[in-house]
């Protein structure tokens, strides 16, 4: 059986919800054991201050990334919208390697163009105007720089700030824009997007000047795991019971 490659996203790991460490931790000690590559697109963790981090739960993931990168198995890791900081010590520590937001990749002869799917979410206008102040790198220079105590203090603003945000916005807004998508397929030059962010799994089929394409979301991790499987057969999205 050939060996497939993974992709997942938005498991926004944390002390506070064991459950999905567990579950990913044994994810990586056997699914993830039989891939040829794994892409993680974004927010792996709820909340990352930076590479500087002692918590004794991020220590535990890193070790397991580590583990598996060590076995052969390449991981591939985008920043997300809550763990924008991860840096060169992360990589070091994991073996994993950073890949940019809209890189182009190609699967089974097919390009493939993959973000974290924040930039399509553009209703959303006080997310984007927030994303561009946190993605400027004169900002993380500085943020890199505070200590790690202020860092802690930034990321529980940040963190009340955005359950506000989620809980007094519209529905509508949280999800792709259709014209952000379109052109998003336009720009990258690919008939095939998957991204993860909006934690709303799902295929969609559609046309972008008059040709067929397809757009694959990730879904979350809270309630179950969720990853794409692709071979040479072609590819699945499905989702892992949680015990």
């Amino acid at each position: 059986m050939p060996a497939p490659t993974l992709f997942i996203s938005d498991l926004h790991l944390d002390s506070s919800r064991p459950d999905i460490t567990n579950q990913f931790l044994e994810f990586l000690r056997t699914t993830a054991r039989g891939a040829a590559v794994l892409y993680i697109l974004g927010d792996l963790f709820e909340v990352w201050i930076g590479d500087d981090d002692p918590d004794s739960d991020k220590q535990r993931i890193q070790a397991a990334l580590r583990e598996l990168t060590d076995s052969g198995v390449p991981c591939f890791i985008m920043h997300g919208n809550r763990d924008f900081l991860l840096g060169r010590r992360f990589c070091a520590a994991t073996g994993c390697r950073l890949i940019d937001d809209g890189t182009i990749a190609t699967f089974y002869g097919r390009r493939v163009a993959l973000l974290h799917g924040d930039t399509l979410c553009t209703d959303d206008h006080d997310y984007q105007r927030l994303r561009r102040i946190v993605r400027n790198p004169l900002l993380q220079f500085v943020l890199r720089r505070l200590s790690l105590k202020q860092r802690e203090g930034l990321a529980r603003k940040i963190r009340a700030g955005s359950k506000a945000h989620i809980e007094n916005s519209m529905e509508r807004i949280m999800d792709v824009n259709s014209n952000a998508v379109t052109s998003a397929f336009r720009h990258f030059a690919v008939d095939l997007m998957i991204h993860g962010h909006t934690h709303r799994p799902a295929i969609h089929s559609l046309a972008v000047d008059g040709k067929s394409a397809t757009r694959i979301v990730l879904g979350d991790w809270y309630a179950q795991g969720s990853v794409l499987r692709w071979d040479e057969n072609g590819y699945q999205l499905s989702a892992l019971k949680r015990a």
